[in-house]
C-alpha cells in the first residue's frame, strides 16, 4: 500500500485572501489561466487579483479556455505565458481550467519542448500551479492527472506526468452563481471519482478512507440535487444553503483525493466517447455508466458494491440508477456506435487494467447498451 498527497488545501469562506502570503509565495510573475465567463461572475477571478494588485505583482490572465482543453488551446497558451516570462500559475475554474494549468505550467517550465512532449515518457517538472476550483466535480485541485482533448485521436487522455498543485484553495461560495445543471452535472463526477476509486483494482485502506467519506457526504446532499433536478426554473442559490454549497465543494475535494491514489476505471474511459463525439457533459457522460458498471463488478465482488451503495442510501442499483437517470437523463447515440465504443475500449489497455478482474468486449458492449439508448 501507498498513500501520497502533497497538495496544501485550505476549504474555507474566503480563503484566497486569507492564504495570501502562501498564494504569493510561489513566484513573482502570475499567469493566470481561466475561461471567459465564470470566474468572472462568481467572483474567484477578482479575489484572486485584489491579491496580487494588493502586493503589485505583475500577471497576465489567459482567458480562452474552452470546455474539455485541447493540446492546441495549451500549446497557444503556453506562447502567451512564456513571452509573459510567468514563474507561477494560477488555474481558476472548473476542471478545464485546472487541468489545463497542469499542462501549461509543465510546458513554461520546459521551453526546449513543444505540446508532443505532453504524452510522452520524460523525466519533466512544472512550474508551481495554485489551484482555485469553482466546481464542484473534478478534484483537480489535488490530483496529479490533466485530461485533455486529443483532436487527432478524437478522444481525451491525461497527459503523461503528474502534477500535484503546490496549493489549493477551495471556496464554496463560487458555487452560488452556478447553474443547476452544473452542479449536477459536476456533482455526478465526484460521485463517479468515489465509485470508481472505491471498485478499482488499487482500492486499499488508505483509499477507502476517502472513497467511503467521499460517499457519506455525497448522500448528504442527495437532497440538495433532487431538489434542483425538481425544479428546474428555479434559481439553484434560492434551493441550496451556504453548508450545502460547502459540502458539494468538500465531497468534490475528498473525492478528488480518492482518485488521486488509485486514477479512475472504466465508466471514465466510456465516457470520453460520448463527451468526444457527442458533446455530452462529462460528469453526465461518467455518470450514466455508473450503475451498469457497478452491475458488471458485482457479478465478481458483490460486498463491494452492496458497501458503496450502503454509503449512498440505496438499496440496489436499479434504484441507484433510477435515481441518476431523473437527475441526468439519458443519451441515446447510433446503435452502431456501441460496438466501435466497445471496440475501443478493448484497445485502451491502461485503463482495462484498472478493472480488477477479467472482463472481456462482451461484458464492455453489455455496460454500453445498458447505459445508452439507440437510435
Amino acid at each position: 500500500m501507498q498513500f501520497f498527497a502533497p497538495t496544501h488545501v485550505y476549504l474555507e469562506n474566503d480563503c484566497v485572501r486569507s492564504h495570501k502570503e502562501e498564494l504569493l509565495s510561489f513566484g513573482g510573475r502570475a499567469f493566470i489561466v481561466t475561461g471567459k465567463h465564470s470566474s468572472r461572475s462568481n467572483g474567484s477571478l477578482a479575489d484572486v487579483l485584489a491579491v496580487l494588485e494588493e502586493d503589485g505583482v505583475p500577471y497576465l490572465i489567459y482567458d480562452e479556455i474552452e470546455e474539455n482543453p485541447s493540446v492546441e488551446t495549451v500549446a497557444a497558451a503556453t506562447e502567451k505565458g512564456r513571452e509573459f516570462q510567468a514563474d507561477f500559475v494560477i488555474g481558476i475554474g472548473g476542471g478545464s481550467p485546472l487541468d489545463a494549468a497542469k499542462a501549461i505550467a509543465l510546458l513554461l517550465a520546459n521551453p526546449q519542448e513543444d505540446a508532443s512532449c505532453l504524452y510522452e515518457p520524460k523525466k519533466l517538472s512544472a512550474l508551481p500551479v495554485v489551484a482555485v476550483p469553482t466546481t464542484c466535480g473534478t478534484g483537480s485541485e489535488v490530483t496529479p492527472n490533466a485530461v485533455l482533448t486529443r483532436h487527432a485521436f478524437k478522444t481525451k487522455k491525461s497527459i503523461s506526468y503528474n502534477i500535484y498543485p503546490k496549493l489549493a484553495l477551495v471556496d464554496g461560495k463560487y458555487l452560488a452563481s452556478a447553474s443547476g445543471r452544473l452542479l449536477i452535472h459536476t456533482a455526478v463526477d465526484a460521485l463517479a471519482h468515489c465509485v470508481e476509486s472505491r471498485l478499482h483494482v488499487k482500492a486499499n485502506v488508505y483509499n477507502h478512507m476517502f472513497s467511503e467519506y467521499g460517499l457519506a457526504l455525497w448522500h448528504k446532499i442527495i437532497p440538495a440535487l433532487t431538489r434542483i433536478a425538481d425544479h428546474p426554473e428555479t434559481a439553484p442559490k434560492e434551493l441550496l444553503t451556504d453548508a450545502d454549497y460547502e459540502t458539494l465543494m468538500l465531497a468534490s475535494t475528498v473525492a478528488g483525493m480518492a482518485i488521486a491514489q488509485t486514477t479512475t476505471s472504466l465508466p471514465h474511459a466510456l465516457s470520453y466517447e460520448i463527451t468526444y463525439n457527442h458533446g455530452i457533459p462529462h460528469g453526465k457522460a461518467c455518470g450514466i455508466f455508473l450503475a451498469a458498471y457497478m452491475d458488471e463488478y458485482a457479478k465478481n465482488q458483490p460486498e463491494d458494491v452492496d458497501r458503496v451503495l450502503s454509503l449512498l442510501g440505496f438499496r440496489s442499483t436499479e434504484e441507484f440508477g433510477a435515481f441518476l437517470r431523473h437527475l441526468l437523463g439519458t443519451v441515446a447515440v447510433p446503435a452502431a456506435d456501441i460496438a466501435l465504443y466497445a471496440d475501443n475500449i478493448m484497445a485502451n489497455a491502461s485503463k482495462l487494467a484498472t478493472y480488477p478482474f477479467p472482463i472481456d468486449r462482451d461484458a464492455i458492449a453489455g455496460i454500453l447498451a445498458q447505459s445508452l439508448e439507440t437510435e
